[in-house]
């Protein structure tokens, strides 16, 4: 009898991680993930096979099924969460699962059958000190008419409140775990708030943008069993148009001047910086240039973290990263000469 013989069959696979692979290259695992894509391939010979990317909250990794892959084709839907079995290898510098030859080597699991936090963390920062920080930057505008509309959203709003505190700022890329968006939104007002002091600028105005550019995430994403996912508005809308329309809504429902509400638009309509980057326009004031380049920057240093605190200590240079187009150096070893 094996040890698995004995665990219940519920829990096979919950402790195992994508980032724990790289610890069993040649070793048969099982292990339970999320399938983001699949394609189905043909080699020369007519053979086919289907490589898939599998993922949890700690990264994603492809595997490739060349026993039962029409099969799995058919009955594997992107974002099931499926138990695994089979081969990890390295091929082509990257970590791979190739899949047992046994038609129960991948198996749909049904809600109940896994742990839905594997696939969606959490902050690591404490939610209720990032309500205070959050609460504090509202206290300290002056402007009665911006600190009414901060008030409007976070204060007065339970409903909006309450989902704000829980979203994640993204899928994947950057703060995609609850809470995510609490701290990515304060992390960017606070460091708008020192910058203010450099530049001739609208200090709340600069602040109330930061707090408010990515509220519309709260009806982008939606936290599920199966981890983080686009609502049907966020796909037909996406956050940025959300966000704006979010604001215009609530703005006009307390009577804040029109020439204040377009200024605060701006900011939200702009954080993209650019419009191949998504952005309706791009940055026009100089509060709203410092919100982008602020948010972008705090996004991408946020995934170097991840990458970093997720990489194997023995090597000196990370995988490589899509959404960052580059490897890091993570280690001071000498370098070459």
């Amino acid at each position: 009898m094996k040890l698995g013989d004995l665990m219940p069959k519920s829990l096979l696979g919950q402790g195992l991680f994508v980032q724990d692979l790289k610890n069993h290259i040649n070793n048969n695992i099982e292990i339970i993930l999320k399938v983001r894509s699949k394609k189905l391939q043909e080699t020369k010979d007519n053979k086919k096979f289907l490589i898939m990317t599998l993922e949890d909250r700690t990264g994603a990794v492809r595997a490739v099924d060349w026993y039962n892959a029409e099969l799995n084709d058919q009955r594997l839907k992107e974002g099931n969460v499926i138990r695994v079995r089979g081969r990890v290898v390295f091929f082509e510098n990257r970590v791979q699962i190739n899949v047992e030859n046994d038609y129960n080597a991948i198996r749909p699991l049904k809600k109940g059958e896994y742990d839905f936090t594997k696939f969606v963390a959490q902050s690591k920062k404490n939610p209720e000190i990032m309500k205070k920080k959050l609460w504090a930057l509202i206290d300290q505008i002056k402007d009665r008419d911006y600190k009414r509309l901060l008030r409007a959203f976070f204060v007065d709003d339970k409903e909006f409140s309450a989902k704000f505190f829980k979203s994640p700022a993204g899928m994947r890329v950057h703060h995609a775990y609850i809470g995510g968006l609490l701290e990515h939104s304060v992390t960017v007002a606070e460091i708008c708030k020192e910058i203010s002091k450099y530049y001739p600028l609208d200090r709340d105005l600069l602040i109330t943008g930061a707090l408010l550019h990515d509220i519309g995430k709260v009806k982008e994403y939606v936290v599920t069993e199966s981890g983080i996912n686009v609502t049907t508005e966020g796909e037909l809308k996406g956050h940025i148009s959300i966000g704006a329309m979010m604001v215009r809504e609530k703005a006009r429902e307390i009577g804040i001047p029109e020439k204040k509400l377009l200024e605060v638009e701006h900011i939200i309509l702009s954080h993209h910086g650019e419009l191949e980057w998504g952005s309706p326009v791009v940055p026009k004031t100089i509060e709203a240039l410092i919100v982008h380049h602020i948010e972008n920057l705090d996004s991408k240093l946020a995934r170097f973290v991840e990458i970093i605190e997720n990489s194997n200590s023995d090597q000196a240079w990370t995988e490589y990263d899509k959404s960052l187009k580059r490897r890091i150096f993570i280690r001071g070893e000498e370098l070459d000469e």
